[in-house]
């Protein structure tokens, strides 16, 4: 019963979250922070919360980070990771078997601007062609057998599209139902100064013979 209390809780506050996010978008009260954070950490971070879930299905989930992306970039590091959490945590509660795979890849740089394409795949149900515009609907879901088999308030895609656009982006996604879904959004950030001095040390591996093994 514990435990049924726990769950219900934070159901709960996901779904108050999600309105009290909606309604400051909507009222055009919610301003994104501009503060120099290490993008590979955040990722990580984010994803590390999302293990646990993806091991309970039995779900490989994998995250994959452009080693051209500069280090460090000035942005909202916080918003970043809600988008991320939700696109992801969405990829997981449909997919039975299989995988997600979570990407971070460089679109463009300049000394004032940095944009990266960031995608989210899964092998779940997909997405029928007909409905594939509506999911960034306020309120929306696919049909209302998913409400009642998955849960949600449809509200989680629209507060990614205005957090994205917010950040000088755009969001999509293509699926084909019953082989997957891959939600893709860009995002822009200003690098921050000094990138050579805190650049990561990777692993000298030029000459080496390398086996990839994967199941």
């Amino acid at each position: 019963y514990a435990e049924i209390v726990r769950r219900s809780g934070e159901n709960l506050l996901d779904i108050i979250n999600d309105i009290l996010d909606f309604s400051k978008i909507e009222a055009a009260k919610l301003e994104l922070e501009k503060v120099s954070f290490d993008l590979r950490m955040t990722m990580e971070d984010t994803v590390e919360l999302l293990v646990q879930r993806s091991a309970d299905k039995g779900l490989k989930l994998v995250c994959l980070v452009d080693p051209d992306i500069p280090w460090r970039l000035i942005g909202d590091p916080g918003r970043l990771r809600q988008i991320i959490l939700n696109l992801t945590g969405n990829a997981i509660k449909f997919t039975e078997k299989g995988e997600v795979d979570i990407r971070a890849d460089l679109e463009s740089v300049t000394s004032e601007q940095v944009v990266i394409r960031f995608s989210v795949q899964d092998t779940g149900i997909g997405i029928p062609q007909s409905r594939l515009e509506a999911v960034f609907a306020p309120f929306t879901q696919v049909d209302g057998s998913t409400t009642r088999r998955f849960g949600g308030t449809g509200l989680g895609l629209a507060i990614c599209k205005q957090l994205v656009e917010l950040m000088g982006g755009e969001i999509g996604v293509t699926s084909q139902e019953g082989q997957g879904s891959c939600f893709w959004f860009t995002a822009a950030f200003t690098p921050a100064a000094r990138q050579s001095e805190e650049k990561p040390r990777f692993a000298a591996i030029e000459g080496l013979n390398l086996l990839v093994v994967d199941d």
